[in-house]
């Protein structure tokens, strides 16, 4: 939600995509694979997966995840399919699970480290072993407290997917934070959609009223311009002391912040579908997860600092109330958007320089898809399929 107040890292001439690019099944089979089977996806927090057995099902490229802590205490991403008949071992979304997972077809049963450890009637069956068949696994890897997993056969180490990011959140101490509020939303709208609204505020004065009186849409700066990590502050307009609809601080803060930190907010996107909001005396987190060309699932958790519930003041339903408004503007008019792209006169059009961001946000969308494959069929007919209308 960030602006830059110069131009500077505005390329002229970028416009918005072509329709076919939200509303697509095609299109968005190519991302399950392209975009969000090869790059580290958040899952949760550490916390999360605080106990032997605590576990969360993760959808991630329309596959099924069980995250789980093992018994000798690592996170493991396995696959929700039984090596027997390709059975889900897991429906419930969260849970703690006991010494195995079993499944409720045969009774396979796996320990949480994924090896298998009970096949009913496979005794005596020529070359079969259990060794030979635990769960398949996904790559897990942490960052700041938060958990995330790769679906590629041989990931970037997180470590270095997230280098750009080292200590620049220091100050916040995300990885110590709690989690004290979750919400799903269900939202009629493609993905991008969701990601490119949050990362510009310039729609703000008639989308948004409670959170233009805390925050000038004008204001701030940009720190992130290019590349999967894009984003910057905003200043809290005085008197008001963080983004809650009193406008009063809801909590102690975060960390030990300097005075100018104290009057922003920062708003982060983590390519391809993680958002990171970051004020003074909370946090909040979101997820984006696709469950159609024209529909997603969003997650939002508000997190504080460990002792802040015990602090006098504390109000998080301030902060919780702020920004489910908020939100739910935000999904309303993303459908209105969802609605309108996938109109036959629909062209792309022109970005402002106030609108960087997005604009960045699209450059390395097209760059992961490779924007030459995604041409539509020759002999069809489309309006909007000229090379001239990727983002420049």
């Amino acid at each position: 939600m960030s602006f830059l107040k110069t131009t500077e890292s505005f390329q002229a001439g970028a416009r918005t995509m072509p329709g076919r690019y939200y509303a697509s099944p095609d299109i968005l089979a190519l991302e399950q694979e392209r975009v969000f089977a090869s790059h580290w996806i958040c899952v949760g927090r550490e916390g999360d997966f605080a106990v032997a057995g605590a576990y969360r099902l993760a959808s991630v490229a329309g596959e099924s995840l069980i995250v789980v802590r093992d018994r000798e205490g690592q996170i493991r991403a396995h696959f929700n399919v039984c090596r027997h008949r390709g059975t889900r071992l897991c429906t419930e979304s969260a849970g703690t699970l006991p010494e195995t997972i079993q499944c409720p077809y045969h009774a396979w049963t796996y320990r949480l480290d994924g090896r298998l450890v009970g096949a009913p009637h496979m005794a005596g069956t020529p070359g079969f072993s259990m060794a030979d068949y635990p769960l398949h696994a996904a790559a897990v890897g942490r960052w700041e407290g938060f958990v995330f997993v790769n679906l590629a056969p041989d990931p970037e180490p997180v470590e270095e997917a997230f280098a750009p990011l080292r200590h620049r959140f220091a100050r916040f101490n995300l990885s110590s934070l709690t989690s004290v509020r979750r919400i799903d939303y269900e939202v009629g709208a493609n993905w991008k959609l969701i990601l490119q609204n949050y990362s510009e505020c310039l729609h703000c004065p008639t989308i948004h009223p409670e959170l233009t009186t805390k925050l000038p849409y004008t204001s701030g700066a940009n720190d992130l311009v290019e590349g999967p990590f894009l984003g910057g502050y905003m200043e809290i307009r005085q008197p008001h002391e963080s983004a809650t609809m009193s406008g009063r601080a809801c909590a102690i803060p975060l960390g030990d912040l300097p005075d100018e930190d104290r009057a922003r907010a920062y708003y982060y996107t983590l390519f391809p579908g993680m958002m990171l909001s970051l004020h003074p005396d909370y946090a909040v987190w979101y997820s984006v997860t696709p469950r159609s060309a024209t529909a997603s699932l969003v997650t939002c958790e508000w997190m504080v600092h460990p002792e802040a519930p015990s602090q006098p003041g504390y109000n998080i339903a301030d902060a919780e109330e702020f920004w489910d408004r908020t939100n739910r503007q935000d999904w309303h008019i993303c459908e209105q958007s969802q609605l309108g792209v996938m109109s036959r006169v629909y062209q792309p059009g022109p970005y402002s320089p106030r609108e960087s961001v997005p604009a960045a946000w699209d450059r390395e969308y097209l760059r992961v898809m490779g924007a030459q494959d995604l041409a539509p069929p020759r002999g069809r007919a489309v309006p909007d399929a000229r090379p001239a209308e990727t983002p420049a």
